[in-house]
């Protein structure tokens, strides 16, 4: 390893780790007024969320087939963003692209490229490290890969979290800077490979910010640390 290698690491990690205070700032001070969310988020008893970084391998029971009418979550098509102004069915969209992936038909760097789309183009708000961190690493894709693995995903409830409600309630003007919006979004991920066509089906749940300014569509800000009911 050349000497300056550290250093670059240490540098990328600081930015990563910049901009999701910044994600996460904004969220909690903008959207919850502060107090409600921050609070659920930095409990030290609360379980990390469920990521959706697939397994290399299954054992779950057979899975449910995805249905006709979710283009965006059946096997080998690049996830694209939906043009709407409603935050939930955005948010909803958002969690079942990033529940699925086809490794027999598209590379890690194209996921990547197609997830970076769902983005805000407003970098103050942007937190692409939290989305990218839900997408497969180039080792375990190719691991992956090899056994023609896919997943393909489920969404069945969106809803704004609680204490998001408690707030915009208490100061409806909050959210009239950045627009950003939590949703909470339960959905389950299926996985099949090669040899095994039924594959397994896991439960997943996620809380995401989404920015929905009223002269465009919704775009996707990050995802949270912690999954907020």
């Amino acid at each position: 390893m050349k000497p300056s290698e550290p250093a670059k690491a240490g540098t990328f990690a600081s930015s990563v780790v910049r901009r999701r205070v910044l994600l996460g700032t904004t969220v909690l001070a903008i959207l919850v007024t502060i107090a409600g969310l921050a609070a659920y988020l930095t409990r030290g008893d609360r379980t990390p969320q469920e990521a959706g970084t697939p397994k290399s391998t299954a054992t779950s029971p057979t899975s449910p087939a995805p249905t006709a009418s979710t283009p965006n979550r059946r096997a080998g098509i690049l996830p694209t963003p939906p043009k709407t102004h409603d935050p939930i069915a955005f948010a909803k969209a958002a969690a079942a692209a990033l529940w699925s992936y086809d490794t027999r038909t598209s590379s890690q760097p194209e996921l990547l490229r197609a997830m970076r789309t769902w983005l805000t183009k407003e970098s103050k708000y942007a937190d692409a490290a939290s989305v990218e961190a839900l997408v497969p690493t180039p080792a375990l894709w190719k691991q992956m890969a090899a056994n023609g693995q896919f997943a393909t995903a489920t969404e069945h409830e969106g809803h704004f979290p609680a204490s998001f409600t408690r707030a915009l309630q208490t100061d409806p003007g909050a959210i009239t800077d950045a627009y950003l919006y939590a949703v909470t979004v339960s959905g389950k991920q299926s996985i099949a490979w090669k040899g095994s066509p039924a594959g397994g089906a896991e439960s997943r749940a996620t809380t995401l910010a989404v920015q929905c300014r009223p002269s465009r569509p919704c775009a996707l800000a990050g995802v949270l640390p912690a999954v907020a009911p």
